[in-house]
């Protein structure tokens, strides 16, 4: 118990510092791989809560994919190294960011998390158990699941559960990806103002 602690606040405090890194380093290319360290240390955490599934889908999906397309766009555009000139959407964005934030802040102190009912918390409980050992009937036995229900809950696996109860949070993430691709395919696109000669 004492190693995953120790594993547990090493990847806080990397994901933490990377991710004010992000934010707080000039350098857009430097401020991508931190993205990705980010990304990694997420998997992390990932992998010590038995989610060894969506450990390798974070890796392979947003430090794989989107790190790199994000990395890529960043190579790719021209006159990297002076950013973004003053505008007057910066007063905008930043009472946008802060009302995000505020909401953010309140609706995960307002929040009761545990929202699964007991049935369907065990049912994940399961699923996260036979994603590292074949579940017996014996251990069924032991959660509470009924002799006539063991073999279903044998069969029944992770994507059940993502195209069954957690189908809208498996679709916000295809929305999310989609919107990272747009953003990195904007980054890219040359501005109208300039043209190739």
């Amino acid at each position: 118990m004492l190693f995953q602690d120790i594993v547990f606040w090493i990847l806080s405090v990397m994901a933490v510092g990377a991710a004010l890194g992000v934010v707080l380093v000039p350098d857009l290319f430097r401020a991508a791989l931190l993205l990705a360290v980010v990304f990694v240390a997420v998997a992390g955490f990932f992998i010590l809560l038995s989610a060894e599934f969506l450990a390798v889908v974070q890796v392979l999906i947003y430090v794989g994919a989107i790190a790199i397309l994000i990395i890529f766009a960043v190579m790719l555009t021209r006159d990297v190294k002076h950013g973004n000139l003053p505008n007057r959407l910066q007063i905008p964005a930043v009472v946008f960011a802060t009302l995000l934030l505020a909401t953010l802040v309140t609706v995960a102190v307002d929040t009761e998390w545990n929202f699964l009912p007991a049935e369907q918390q065990e049912r994940v409980d399961l699923v996260q158990t036979g994603a590292v050992t074949t579940l017996t009937g014996d251990l069924l036995t032991e959660s509470g699941v009924a002799v006539e229900d063991q073999p279903e809950v044998q069969k029944a696996g992770l994507a059940d559960l993502l195209i069954g109860d957690f189908v809208l949070p498996f679709e916000a993430v295809s929305v999310l990806l989609l919107a990272a691709l747009i953003g990195a395919l904007a980054l890219v696109r040359p501005s109208p103002g300039s043209r190739r000669g």
